[in-house]
């Protein structure tokens, strides 16, 4: 079964730059990753390579050496032939859309326009190519994974591969999937009103705000902190999709920031933002502790005069 990932060949800026960087990968079949400061990590076990980012980035918090761990590790070692990836220009153009075709490699002096020293073969295909979005679609950090729904609403139908191994999760509701799109903005924009002061949008160490927060299984719909008790809050929107596929999850991303961003024992919890009662979500929370559920409505209405 493939996995979906999203890299950035190099910073967006200077466009110089990106363009030489870019263009090179591009006519070659490449995607890059940087952190040569670390020298050849690609055949260091897990142990040794958090024990390198931690020697070589003393000064950086913990979060931050934890997400160049998981970067680079996916790189070496979870990045497999088959796998897809999206190559993105800053955080709303895609760049293009290849299939990987070889296991990543470390090769110094590959191309003289950066200093980059990991490497990994892509067939880039020839659409969608350069296509921009309105707005912020792409974490921030280096190298992500997607969810296969993630993946394909960024190429709208424009004609990757099936995957014949396994058939997408469908959606139950599309007409909710489009409409919470709108309104995870909506309950970002009216945070302190919605939740009357007592849950924060969580800002990392590297002003990262907690709306779309990248880790390196997937974007977080909303990373919260509850001000009562310091713990975090997981909450993600249901967007149409069946039950046991937001719960699970939503307990992967509780445990990433588990290991990632909990310290002095802090708690995480989870929050599914949903339209309707779902019996199949009500069975699932039965069984699942830290989880807790809240419904949204909607009015609208047509008046003659203002």
């Amino acid at each position: 079964m493939p996995r979906y990932w999203v890299i950035a060949p190099v910073e967006s800026k200077p466009a110089d730059l990106f363009d030489k960087v870019w263009q090179f990968d591009l006519a070659n079949g490449l995607i890059s990753i940087g952190w040569q400061d670390l020298g050849d990590v690609s055949h260091m076990n897990r142990d040794e390579l958090i024990q390198a980012v931690a020697s070589n980035y003393p000064d950086k918090p913990q979060q931050t050496k934890c997400l160049i761990t998981n970067m680079l590790w996916s790189f070496y070692h979870e990045i497999r032939p088959g796998d897809f990836a999206i190559a993105r220009r800053g955080r709303k153009i895609l760049a293009a859309v290849g299939e990987v075709i070889e296991t990543s490699v470390y090769t110094p002096g590959r191309n003289s326009a950066h200093g980059h020293r990991g490497f990994l073969k892509v067939r880039w295909q020839e659409q969608p190519r350069d296509k921009t979005f309105p707005t912020v679609v792409f974490p921030m950090h280096t190298l992500a994974e997607l969810s296969r729904e993630q993946f394909d609403s960024f190429l709208g139908g424009s004609g990757l591969p099936a995957d014949t191994s396994v058939a997408a999760e469908p959606l139950e509701d599309p007409n909710a999937f489009v409409l919470e799109k709108y309104l995870e903005d909506f309950v970002v924009s009216n945070f302190d009103m919605i939740f009357k002061g007592q849950l924060k949008i969580y800002e990392d160490a590297e002003g990262n705000d907690g709306q779309q927060y990248a880790t390196d299984i997937g974007p977080i719909d909303i990373l919260a902190v509850e001000q009562g008790s310091r713990s975090f809050v997981v909450i993600e929107l249901k967007k149409g999709r069946p039950s046991d596929q937001v719960v699970g999850q939503t307990l992967r991303y509780m445990g990433w920031v588990k290991k990632n961003l909990c310290s002095n024992g802090q708690g995480v919890k989870g929050l599914v933002i949903c339209r309707d009662p779902d019996p199949k979500l009500s069975y699932a929370l039965e069984m699942t502790s830290g989880i807790d559920v809240r419904y949204y409505s909607v009015s609208f209405k047509l008046r003659e005069s203002p």
